[in-house]
């Protein structure tokens, strides 16, 4: 009879020399410890590996599907993806990666002050005015990609909001009732107990979210809205400055919901290329945003508004003046 496949030994062992994926990269890593439970199946086992050359708050919880054999049949494919890799960085004109990310709106909003955006994520700032436009072609093109997947029920709600805000001359009522800050707060309590307690994956979960409020906060009124909208922008802003509880006091994330953070999110891919980030940290990004996405499409019907408002004859005429 053959054996059990929960009592066969891991198929790698602790202090073993491997190749592990990180995004669409693999990387040579060693194994730091392997937590093989009692009855737990092979699939299941999970291996903390520490990648070569990164620093510790970047090892890692991996299942053994993001894991290969430390060989030179392995070593050479690691070498092409790394080339693929660098093949897919970003090229000049921030319009076409947006279209591959499944937006075409994201390009016809605001193309003023496209280069804006601040950055929280991995601490540096965005390369800006001169020193941005100095770059040299190989630099520009060899920058690490966010790119990541839309899903396709996320892709239509960019879609149906083009579509209501350009052509049906509507807008989404403000305050939003779930807002940006609520979105992604619901998430991060979602998602924080899916993590080891303490490890660098809730650090960077947690990166993640306050980065996305204050990139949100910072680029609403300058790449983020259509021109039908800034009216309402402008009028908001007087609002946060009034006695209105409703709106008094508040900032952009906490007025505007997900239609917004959507359009951010399509976004990113552009503002990440106008950064100085490593790899490495393109790649955990990368795989953070993905699954805020996933997230969200799961649960759009409760955060997206089912209704959006027809603003006055009076809005529409002073909003395409």
């Amino acid at each position: 009879m053959a054996p059990s496949r929960q009592n066969q030994a891991p198929p790698f062992a602790k202090n073993e020399e491997i190749l592990c994926f990180h995004g669409d990269v693999m990387y040579e890593a060693k194994i730091l410890e392997v937590s093989n439970k009692p009855g737990q199946k092979q699939e299941e086992i999970t291996y903390r590996v520490h990648y070569k050359g990164w620093k510790a708050s970047w090892d890692d919880w991996v299942p053994q599907d993001r894991m290969r054999k430390y060989t030179e049949e392995n070593k050479q494919l690691a070498r092409q993806l790394a080339e693929q890799a660098k093949a897919r960085a970003p090229h000049k004109g921030g319009k076409k990666g947006a279209k591959a990310n499944g937006s075409e709106m994201s390009s016809a909003r605001g193309s003023e002050e496209r280069n804006a955006g601040a950055s929280s994520f991995g601490g540096r700032g965005p390369r800006r005015g001169r020193d941005y436009e100095l770059e040299n072609e190989e630099a520009f093109h060899t920058r690490p990609s966010v790119r990541f997947p839309i899903p396709d029920i996320l892709k239509g709600r960019l879609v149906d909001d083009w579509e209501n805000v350009t052509k049906n001359n509507q807008l989404v009522p403000l305050p939003h009732p779930h807002p940006v800050t609520k979105v992604l707060e619901d998430y991060a309590a979602e998602e924080t107990p899916k993590r080891p307690a303490g490890s660098s994956h809730v650090d960077i979960l947690e990166e993640t979210v306050a980065g996305l409020k204050e990139y949100f906060d910072r680029s609403l009124g300058r790449i983020l809205l259509y021109r039908f909208e800034r009216l309402q922008y402008a009028q908001v802003i007087k609002a946060w400055q009034s006695d209105d509880p409703a709106f008094h006091g508040k900032t952009a994330s906490e007025t505007y919901g997900a239609e917004h953070l959507m359009r951010l999110l399509v976004s990113m891919p552009e503002l990440i290329a106008q950064t100085n980030m490593d790899q490495q940290s393109v790649n955990r990004l990368r795989e953070e945003l993905a699954k805020i996405c996933a997230w969200l499409a799961r649960h759009e019907s409760e955060y997206f508004v089912p209704v959006w408002e027809s603003p006055t004859q009076d809005y529409i005429q002073r909003a395409k003046e």
